[in-house]
């Protein structure tokens, strides 16, 4: 083979494998992600019945059809998530039953800093008779974690 021709084509090669292997990419931002929720779920059986854990990429994808209450527990305040309606300390949840839905089968989104406190209200809820708590499994703290920003008052 000519030597002269062997740079040219070895330089057109390695372009050619450049732009096939950037060429799938786009800069223009992609649809969002599908999730299946039963995959981001998780039954907790307590006692007079169960909640729900739910993953915080499974809660993303509820809040895009927000059709729930979505109740911050933790204290002392430590942020909360876009779309919060009720700041409710965790040990006060008999006493504010009035801000919660009069239907007891409604659902109710509840978590907290890291899931603990979100964990005692779910079972507080369930012993009250409600039969669709969900909790955000691992809190604010896995939220963050999986790469959701927090509001701050």
């Amino acid at each position: 083979m000519n030597k002269k021709l062997l740079l040219p084509i070895l330089v057109l090669s390695l372009l050619a494998f450049v732009l096939a292997a950037c060429g799938g990419q786009s800069s223009a931002p992609s649809a969002p992600k599908e999730v299946d929720l039963a995959a981001e779920t998780q039954v907790v059986p307590v006692e007079g019945g169960s909640y729900t854990d739910v993953s915080a990429a499974g809660l993303a994808s509820m809040l895009e059809n927000k059709d729930f209450p979505l109740i911050n527990v933790h204290i002392p305040y430590a942020g909360e998530i876009d779309g919060t309606d009720e700041f409710i300390p965790f040990d006060q949840i008999g006493p504010n039953l009035d801000k919660l839905p009069a239907d007891k089968d409604a659902q109710i989104v509840i978590y907290c800093r890291s899931g603990g406190m979100s964990g005692v209200t779910a079972r507080e809820l369930v012993k009250l008779g409600y039969s669709n708590v969900w909790n955000l499994d691992g809190g604010m703290n896995g939220w963050q974690a999986a790469g959701y920003e927090l509001m701050q008052k």
